[in-house]
C-alpha cells in the first residue's frame, strides 16, 4: 500500500514539473510581437529544526512592443479573408454575371431542353464571359488600388475609393435613370450632377433592377421564334386530329434544328456582350 502511495506521489511530482516546463517554453516561444517577463521570488523560512521551506512562487507580466507592422499585416489578412467570403456576392451583384446567366437560362427554356446544357455549363460560361467583360475594370483596380496598397504608397481608405470607383462607373453606365431615381426616392436623397457621388448601396440596387429588366426583355425576344414554332406545330396536330400527341414532342426537334441552323449560341452571346457599356 505504501509502495503505491509513493509511486503516485512520484507521478504527481513529475506531472507538475512537466506542466511548469511546458508553460515556460510556451511563453518563451511566443515572444514575436509580445514579450514576456518572468520574475521569480524564492522565499525560504527556516525553523529551529530547519526542516520547513516555502515553495518558490512565479509571477508573469505581459507587455507589447507596439509593433505597427504586425498590426497592419493582421488587418490585411482580415480584409483578404473578408473579400474571399464576400466574393460570390460581389461577383453576382457588381458585375455582368446576373444578366448573362439569366439570358442563358431563358435560352435553354425557350429551346425546350430541360437539362441540356446543364447548369454547370451555363454557370461556367457566364463566369468566363463575365471575366472577359470585366477584365479591363479588374486590371484598373489592380493597378490603381491593390498594387499601391501592397507597396505601402497609399492608405487603406484611398485604396478602397480607388477600387470601388471603376465598379461604380461600370454599374452607372448600365443603370437606367428611372431605376436610379426610384432608389433615390426610397432613400429620400436628392439627385446630384455627378452620379459618382451617390453611395454604393444606391448604385448597386439601381444596377440590379436595371440588369433584371434588361435580362427579361432579352429573354422575351429569344422566346418569340420558338413560340411561333410551338403554335405552328400545335395547329398542325389539331388539324390532323392528333389531340393526344403532346406538341412539345414534335416541336422540340424543329426548335433545335432552327437554333443550330441560325447559329443561335453565337448570335445570343455576341449580341448579349454588345449590350454592355464598358
Amino acid at each position: 500500500m505504501e509502495k503505491r502511495i509513493r509511486e503516485k506521489r512520484k507521478k504527481i511530482g513529475i506531472y507538475k514539473w512537466l506542466l511548469m516546463i511546458s508553460l515556460i517554453g510556451l511563453l518563451y516561444g511566443l515572444g514575436g510581437t509580445t514579450t514576456y517577463a518572468a520574475s521569480t521570488t524564492v522565499t525560504t523560512t527556516r525553523t529551529e529544526d530547519e526542516t520547513e521551506s516555502a515553495a518558490p512562487t512565479f509571477g508573469f507580466s505581459i507587455t507589447t512592443n507596439g509593433d505597427q507592422e504586425g498590426l497592419a499585416g493582421s488587418v490585411q489578412i482580415i480584409l483578404v479573408l473578408t473579400v474571399i467570403a464576400l466574393a460570390p456576392s460581389i461577383l453576382i451583384m457588381l458585375t455582368s454575371f446576373t444578366r448573362i446567366l439569366i439570358v442563358l437560362h431563358f435560352t435553354r427554356a425557350a429551346v425546350g431542353t430541360q437539362t441540356a446544357p446543364p447548369n454547370q455549363i451555363l454557370v461556367g460560361l457566364s463566369l468566363f464571359l463575365t471575366f472577359f467583360i470585366m477584365g479591363p475594370i479588374f486590371s484598373e483596380i489592380n493597378t490603381n488600388a491593390i498594387e499601391p496598397l501592397s507597396e505601402g504608397t497609399i492608405t487603406m481608405e484611398e485604396a478602397t475609393k480607388l477600387g470601388v470607383d471603376p465598379l461604380k462607373r461600370f454599374m452607372l453606365a448600365q443603370t437606367a435613370d428611372r431605376d436610379l431615381n426610384t432608389m433615390l426616392e426610397i432613400g429620400k436623397m436628392e439627385a446630384e450632377e455627378d452620379q459618382m457621388n451617390y453611395p454604393l448601396p444606391i448604385v448597386v440596387c439601381s444596377f440590379m433592377l436595371s440588369e433584371l429588366r434588361v435580362a427579361f426583355i432579352i429573354g422575351f425576344i429569344i422566346y418569340i421564334p420558338f413560340l411561333v414554332i410551338d403554335m405552328v406545330v400545335s395547329s398542325t396536330l389539331m388539324s390532323m386530329g392528333m389531340m393526344m400527341l403532346p406538341p412539345t414532342t414534335i416541336s422540340m426537334p424543329f426548335k433545335i434544328l432552327l437554333f443550330v441552323l441560325a447559329d443561335g449560341w453565337n448570335l445570343i452571346i455576341v449580341n448579349l456582350m454588345n449590350t454592355f457599356k464598358v
